[in-house]
């Protein structure tokens, strides 16, 4: 009877042991917790050039995609992009259907209250685009025009705040799925300026001569990585190969890549 009872207890602990490595933990990985198994997946919006877009033979590019793709190399994981609609990239993270979330975001309190964030890694500009010719100038003359942004972007949510804190109210915005659309809506006159994240822009006016960006920034951001409030181990092996790769300047070499100076 007692050998019976060893073998039993060698076999549970034998099947704990698997239990523990089929539920996300990875070679090199240590503590670290994975929705899948041996990947990574990033939630974002693959329409926001040059940090993430839709290559023209499938797949995925840009600077977020390839900073992540060293982030899960160093992890031993795989990554996998989730595309999906901006307002729900922060979602997928808190409710675990992906670990992490790259899409040009922006640390702010709001969002602080629903996922942590890694330390900066880019810093990001959000600026006025109008038709040449505007009667806007710079941000002091948003006041009684049609604004244009993005849905759930910092942009939507500086602009849309109340007139006490520096916005414009609500009636004065229309949020758009993506940056592209919003930019039509422009062209179109539907709106009188959209209000964007810098890289975007200047790829939204390289493609439709007519527009241009103002010269003066409308605010100034920095960019960082969401991770679930209930992963602090995945947070802690992001920020120190996130804090390696700027080190040794990989992620600069990534951002040369994308973004040409001047």
């Amino acid at each position: 009877m007692k050998n019976i009872k060893k073998v039993f207890l060698a076999v549970l602990a034998l099947a704990m042991l698997l239990s523990l490595a089929a539920c996300g933990g990875t070679k090199g990985s240590g503590a670290v917790t994975t929705v899948e198994s041996g990947k990574l997946h990033m939630a974002t919006n693959a329409a926001f050039p040059p940090y993430e877009m839709v290559k023209d033979g499938g797949g995925f590019e840009g600077i977020d995609v390839e900073i992540a793709a060293k982030i899960a190399e160093s992890l031993d994981l795989e990554l996998v992009v989730d595309d999906m609609d901006f307002s729900s990239v922060i979602t997928a993270v808190q409710s675990g259907k992906s670990d992490i979330a790259m899409a040009g975001l922006t640390v702010r309190p709001d969002r602080l209250e629903n996922i942590d964030f890694t330390s900066s890694y880019a810093t990001g500009k959000q600026v006025i685009i109008v038709k040449e010719g505007s009667e806007i100038q710079s941000a002091d003359d948003l006041e009684g025009h049609m604004i244009g942004t993005q849905e759930a972007t910092t942009g939507y949510i500086y602009c849309s705040d109340t007139p006490e804190n520096g916005g414009f109210g609500e009636d004065s915005v229309i949020a758009y799925t993506n940056g592209a659309t919003a930019v039509q809506a422009l062209i179109s006159g539907k709106v009188d300026c959209v209000v964007i994240d810098n890289e975007p822009a200047r790829a939204y006016v390289a493609d439709n001569p007519g527009l241009v960006i103002l010269e003066t920034p409308f605010v100034t951001e920095e960019y960082a990585i969401g991770v679930s409030k209930e992963n602090t181990a995945l947070t802690d092996k992001v920020n120190t190969v996130l804090k390696a790769l700027i080190e040794d300047g990989t992620v600069q070499s990534i951002v040369d890549k994308y973004i040409k100076a001047g």
